[in-house]
């Protein structure tokens, strides 16, 4: 599998403000079908983890290995709202599908997503580069989606990857009105969370 960096970076837009991160992305895929694939578990499985639970108004989830929660809205296929629970911590998750030409523009909104001394930490890339690579494993879910999730160990080395995104997460915060030096220095922190590079190493070029 080739990993187009450039082409991944500039798919994405992304958003860091307080601390409310914003990602859109469009796909070539109707929003029928992009709702069919981010709300069926069978399908969610294949792109992002196992998910059990009730997708329903109401009804609570649990990605394996990762958060949970509770679904608050549901208006398909347009919206849902979701709270995000992991390591007692409780955010909150708006996503929204509208026709783009023959497509489907997806926006996610991830309000609070980390504990404020994890947010100190990492910044935003911590959780933004997680919905990134999740976006993208929905892009390859659409354009085939019978196949089943890619096994991690027949990925390529995805650190270059991480780290142009933890730089653009960083730039993203600053955009959004963050310290300069923060937002640069948490996402190094990150960078080197992600790929156990040293902070002060500069992201390679993609």
């Amino acid at each position: 599998m080739d990993v187009d960096i450039n082409r991944l970076l500039t798919a994405t837009t992304r958003e860091a403000e307080g601390t409310e991160l914003r990602l859109v992305r469009e796909y070539a895929a109707s929003p029928a079908e992009v709702w069919s694939a981010v709300t069926e578990p069978e399908r969610i499985a294949r792109w992002l983890a196992p998910v059990s639970g009730e997708l329903r108004l109401g009804g609570r989830y649990q990605v394996e290995g990762n958060a949970g929660g509770e679904i608050t809205a549901c208006d398909p296929p347009r919206s849902f709202a979701a709270t995000w629970e992991f390591g007692g911590h409780v955010s909150t998750l708006d996503v929204t599908l509208t026709e783009a030409g023959d497509g489907t523009r997806l926006e996610l909104r991830h309000h609070l997503p980390s504990p404020p001394e994890h947010w100190e930490q990492f910044g935003p890339g911590a959780v933004g580069i997680g919905w990134e690579l999740g976006m993208w494993g929905l892009e390859l879910h659409l354009a085939d989606p019978s196949a089943p999730r890619p096994d991690p160990a027949d990925l390529p080395d995805l650190s270059a990857l991480m780290a142009r995104l933890g730089e653009a997460w960083g730039e993203a915060a600053v955009a959004g009105g963050a310290d300069p030096a923060w937002a640069r220095a948490s996402a190094a922190r990150c960078v080197a969370a992600y790929t156990g590079a040293p902070e002060d190493t500069q992201a390679p070029e993609g």
